[in-house]
């Protein structure tokens, strides 16, 4: 299923909101496509090659918006409830519109295969 990408993330309060079994948090792109965050890069042909495939199980991206907009906290809602994401790139697996797990920027690269089968 190919991966989608959420357009209006403001607009979203909970899990169920998303329509997909897997949330990926990247940084925003700048004005020539390019993520601020290196550990988002790193991982990005990784995670379109186990996302994007017909057999593969649906994701949804949201960008967490500029590295301004990231180093404020306070003010940036995927920091807080329900999402409570700390760096990016995280990914939640999703099921029922509940959280049952979350890998980040360290395990991405080395696990990602395995979080993915613990669906």
């Amino acid at each position: 299923m190919p991966i989608q990408t959420v357009e209006n993330p403001a607009d979203l309060s909970a899990f169920s909101d998303v329509g997909a079994d897997f949330v990926i948090f990247y940084s925003s792109r700048d004005d020539q496509g390019r993520m601020w965050c290196p550990d988002c890069r790193d991982v990005e042909e990784q995670v379109k090659n186990t996302f994007g495939g017909a057999d593969a199980p649906s994701a949804s991206i949201i960008y967490v918006g500029s590295k301004a907009e990231w180093k404020r906290p306070a003010e940036n809602k995927f920091r807080e409830d329900p999402w409570k994401v700390e760096g990016v790139p995280t990914i939640l697996r999703l099921k029922d519109g509940r959280e049952t797990g979350r890998i980040n920027e360290t395990g991405i690269p080395t696990s990602l295969k395995e979080f993915i089968k613990g669906q």
